[in-house]
Parts: structure tokens; sequence; C-alpha cells
């Protein structure tokens, strides 16, 4: 649209974007439009009323009063009132015809272009994709075969092949937003309802399965890229073109802006498998997001991960800090947090042991009563207490030349013995800083309010 057409455009024009009616004004345009078209271009006031009326008879719509609107213009019916808004703010135009001594009502240009947007938008008419693919292929086809044919239809060619690239890339683009409508739906139902009546009908259906289902593009796509391959090759016939081209219009063609031309849209082709390939990849992304989420909407009140969602929406949900320590120390009385694998009847990994350990450990089983490293750290449920740094620097500190020797000082506390029981746990990693040996004669520390074994800590030669 060219500068002096914005000005044809009156600033009441867009009031329609500010409108707390302009969903009602938009429908009202798109079914002028329709019957616009099917009336030689030219609609009287009372078949527009008419149309109008019976369009929204159906259903109970209520028009707020706009600022232009008076206490009169309220008693009018509602399509009379659509109607008058519309011509008063250059939607709609009266165009007087003398002969026949009538008024007909028309679409301006500028208004055109939006009601045809509108259009777009409703998802009416045949699809882009479609219309594009097979006007690039008629295009060429006459190009090849017409003794007539100059350098325009190449443009045009191009330009519907971009057009359709445009298109694919919009499709691409707006696919994202079926991925939020994942994570709004709580039930197993509800999402499974927006799947089927959200993206299967209007990306699977409308756009993804015109390209690739009935094979609309590829049905084309190995003509149209034979044809400019051909066409690209053959020089004599591309001047013959040329001469042809300056002898019906008058316009002298070089043989290089026609291969030009074949170039970019053999790019554009290119183009757009590219796009319909990252379709894919999207399209697979999104049914495995769905399949996952339907799974989990299925199966959380039983699957480890989502009780363990379950618990941290229910603590996000806590609001205040005082709220939140209440909370979690309740939980904490009734679930075992440090445990991981008192979320599911399996654990979520179990290292696994050679031979030789596996058969050593059932000798030791059959003399030792006591309690295995593993069983003391179940039983105190510290497992996810303190970090790695803690346990080691708990024992580093202590070391005088690289050597810390178990005493009745060692441990002053209920966390000095944790720790003392997570470091000799630490000790059998390769990745610990230090070893241990216990006492050959097996003495045990008492110091009063503890009993543990009288280790010694020596640090490894890294």
């Amino acid at each position: 649209m060219k500068t002096e057409h914005f000005l044809e455009i009156p600033d009441s024009f867009w009031s329609l974007f500010r409108s707390k009616n302009r969903q009602i004004y938009i429908e009202a345009l798109l079914q002028i439009n329709e019957e616009y078209q099917y009336s030689n271009y030219y609609l009287s006031r009372e078949i527009c009323v008419r149309s109008l009326g019976d369009c929204f008879a159906k259903r109970k719509v209520t028009l707020e009063q706009e600022e232009t609107e008076d206490d009169f213009d309220l008693l009018e019916p509602l399509a009379f009132r659509i109607v008058n808004w519309l011509l008063r703010t250059g939607w709609l135009r009266r165009v007087e015809d003398y002969s026949t001594m009538t008024v007909n009502i028309v679409i301006p240009d500028y208004a055109a272009v939006f009601v045809d947007a509108f259009g777009r938008l409703a998802g009416e008419g045949e699809d882009e994709t479609q219309v594009y693919v097979q006007n690039v292929y008629g295009i060429l086809f006459a190009f090849k075969n017409d003794p007539r044919s100059n350098i325009s239809l190449l443009k045009a060619a191009l330009v519907n092949t971009r057009r359709l690239n445009k298109t694919l890339q919009d499709m691409l683009h707006n696919m994202d937003r079926f991925f939020a409508g994942l994570l709004e739906q709580k039930a197993y139902g509800d999402l499974l309802q927006e799947h089927l009546d959200g993206y299967v009908e209007e990306i699977v259906r409308k756009k993804y399965h015109i390209l690739k289902t009935s094979d609309n593009f590829y049905l084309y796509k190995t003509d149209i890229k034979r044809w400019l391959k051909e066409m690209g090759e053959d020089l004599p016939w591309l001047e013959q073109v040329c001469q042809r081209n300056q002898k019906l219009r008058g316009v002298e063609v070089q043989v290089e802006e026609l291969t030009e031309q074949i170039d970019l849209i053999s790019r554009g082709f290119d183009d757009i498998e590219h796009r319909i390939m990252n379709m894919d990849k999207e399209h697979t992304r999104y049914i495995r997001a769905t399949v996952t989420r339907l799974h989990y909407l299925l199966n959380r009140e039983d699957n480890m991960k989502g009780l363990v969602i379950r618990l941290l929406n229910h603590l996000s949900e806590t609001e205040g800090k005082e709220a939140l320590e209440r909370e979690t120390e309740r939980i904490s009385h009734v679930m075992n947090l440090s445990q991981m694998a008192v979320l599911s009847q399996g654990s979520l990994y179990k290292k696994r042991k050679s031979k030789q350990d596996f058969m050593e450990s059932l000798a030791e089983e059959e003399d030792r009563g006591e309690l295995s490293g593993e069983e003391v750290l179940r039983l105190n449920k510290i497992q996810n207490r303190y970090s790695r740094r803690e346990v080691e620097t708990f024992i580093l500190s202590r070391m005088k030349d690289g050597r810390m020797e178990v005493t009745q000082d060692t441990v002053c506390s209920e966390e000095d013995f944790e720790k003392l029981v997570l470091a000799y746990d630490r000790s059998s990693r390769k990745d610990s800083p230090f070893r241990v040996r216990e006492d050959e004669e097996g003495e045990v520390v008492d110091n009063g309010r503890f009993r543990y074994p009288k280790l010694v800590f020596e640090r490894k030669n890294l």
C-alpha cells in the first residue's frame, strides 16, 4: 500500500481495534463480505441489515455503547447499530447510484485488506500451502511450454515461492503455542481433548496433513525441480525466451536474468524442504511431550516422579518463610526425605559389587552381628544431610601430619557422630582424600554419650 493510500484512511477507522465490541464488528464485516461477493459487489443497506440480523439471531449478543453513540442510537436494533457504526468509522462506504436512485454499500479498498486478514485468521478459504505450490506448478508449466511466456511468469513463480516459505515459517513458529497448553491441563481427559481438538484438528489435519499425508507439496516438487534444472541448462531455449520477451514486451532481457530467477526459485524450494524438516522435528517433539504428560497425569498417584512433583508443588503454594518451614517440618515427621528409596519400592540406583566383595560380605554376615555402614546410614537418615565437603573437612581439619586418631574428644555432639559415620563410609570411595584403618584389637571408644570404634584416618597421597 502506497503512502497516499494511507491518507485515505479516516482516523475513526482505527477505533475498531480499541472498541470493546471489536469481535462483533469483525464477525459482521466477514458476514457482509461473504454477502458482498455473491451480490455483484453491490449491497443495499437493507440487505446488510437483514444479513446481520440472520447472523446474530441464533445467539445472544450484547453490544456495548460506543463513545460516538447517543441514547437514540441505543434504541436501534442490533443490526442497524452495527451497520451505522461501520459506516460512520469508514469500514463501509455509501455509493449513490443516481440512475436507479439507490444507495449501495461497498467495502473500501483499505478496509478490504483488513477484512481479508480477518478471514485468514478465522481460517476461511483454501489452505495457502496448497494454493501457492499449485500456483508455482502452473506458472512454471506455462513458462516452459507456452510460446508467449516471458520473464514476468518467472517473477510471479518466485513471489508465490516466497509466500509459501513465509506461510510455512509462520506455521512453524506458531506450533510452540501448543506446548504451553500441555502444562495448563491438570486432568488426563482435558489434555487428551486439547490434543485432539486443538493440535490434531488445527495442525495435523489442516496444515501438517496437507504437507505430508496427502503429499501435496511432494506431488509437485519433483516436476518443479526437474523443470528448473532443465530450463537452467538449456541455453538455446533461454535465448529464445529473451528474444520473445523483447518482441512481445519491447524490453531487453539477458540470459543471466532468467538464470538468476530460476536459481532463486530453486533455492526457495530447498528452503521449503528445510522448513518442512523442522516441522517434522517440532511435530515429533510435541508428540513425545504429549505422551509424557499423559503418562504423568495417568500415573502420578503411583509414580515416584509424580509424587515428588506433587510434594514440590504443595510446598511452592505455601506462602511465607515461617509457614514453609512449619510445613517442611510437618512433612519431615511423616516422610523420610533423606532416603531416596522411600518414595518407591525400588531404589533409584544400586551400585553393583564385584563377585569377590559379594562373597566376602556373605562370609562376614554370618559372624558379624553389628550393623553395616550402609545400615547405620539408613538408621540415622543422614545420607543427604551433609555435603561431601563438610564431611571431608571434619576429618582433614583434625589431622596432624596427615594422620587423625579417633579419641573420646573427637565426638562431642550428635552432629559430630553423624559426620564420623559418614566419613567412615566416605573413606571407602576411590575419590576420598583419606583412608581409614581400624584398630586390630577391635577397641571401642566410650565417652559417656557415644560409643564408636577406635579408628585412624590417614591422608592419601593423591
